[in-house]
């Protein structure tokens, strides 16, 4: 049984805490939720690649064997920095699915729905970069949303106005593909669905993290069959406030497993 840990700037992360339970329910999970320092994509690189680390310090700390970095972008700044100061500790980010989107796009039109920081940043150039495809991409930052979800407002008016804004260049482009591109996004894909019609697939890479997650503790001899069913979720913030979210949004996490919280000060 390991303890594994879980980190994004606030509630976003729960959506590949919420896999991660699914596919590999038989370890310890801590959650911290950075929830005073959110949104991180309009933070500047050189603070986001520096709190980042701290916060995997805080959770190696606590006891943590694993870590996944559920926040594209603390993934995009920090994570070549966190892994050379941690080299013994397997370390997951996560990174917007243009991959998946290019194999599965019928038209070749792809829509990002990203991060500033995230789409601004050097991994994900060199994501594209990478790529073997004659897809037209159309990227988008999602200003202002993070906050929006980080409230509550999921389903509101003005939710649903500033998304159809953020979506209609893509809606214009025709795109029959959208990734997210921020952990937080995959809580509005009813909305997303709603604007851009069911037609349109929508990529989420928490699968695929978890995946990658499990290999990492296979290799390190870190599974284990019998589940503790054990979460702590942490907020730099308000705990009971991040639990009353956890509770709304993955309540499968809360009838099966022992759930703690705490609110934390990290310097």
């Amino acid at each position: 049984m390991a303890t594994i840990g879980v980190f994004d700037s606030g509630i976003g992360g729960l959506t590949v805490l919420s896999e991660a339970l699914r596919q590999a329910p038989s370890h310890h999970y801590i959650y911290l939720a950075d929830s005073a320092n959110a949104p991180y994509g309009e933070k500047s690189s050189e603070w986001v690649a520096a709190r980042s680390l701290d916060l995997c310090h805080w959770l190696v700390r606590e006891g943590c064997q694993a870590l996944i970095i559920a926040c594209n972008t603390a993934t995009a700044e920090a994570i070549a920095n966190i892994r050379h100061e941690m080299p013994a500790i397997p370390i997951i980010g996560i990174e917007p699915g243009v991959k998946p989107a290019v194999k599965k796009s019928q038209n070749h039109k792809i829509g990002v729905l990203a991060t500033q920081n995230t789409l601004k940043s050097d991994k994900f150039k060199a994501l594209l970069e990478g790529l073997d495809h004659d897809c037209q991409l159309i990227t988008q930052a999602g200003l202002g949303l993070v906050p929006l979800i980080e409230s509550g407002a999921l389903d509101t008016a003005e939710t649903e106005a500033l998304l159809r804004e953020h979506l209609a260049p893509m809606q214009s482009a025709q795109i029959d593909t959208l990734v997210l591109g921020c952990t937080h996004y995959p809580f509005l894909a009813p909305l997303i669905k709603k604007i851009l019609g069911p037609e349109v697939e929508i990529i989420d890479t928490s699968e695929a993290v978890v995946k990658q997650l499990c290999r990492k503790l296979e290799e390190h001899h870190l599974l284990q069959s019998v589940p503790p069913r054990i979460i702590h979720l942490y907020s730099t913030l308000d705990a009971e406030a991040l639990s009353a979210q956890a509770k709304q949004l993955i309540p499968a996490a809360f009838e099966q497993h022992s759930v703690q919280t705490s609110t934390v000060f990290i310097s």
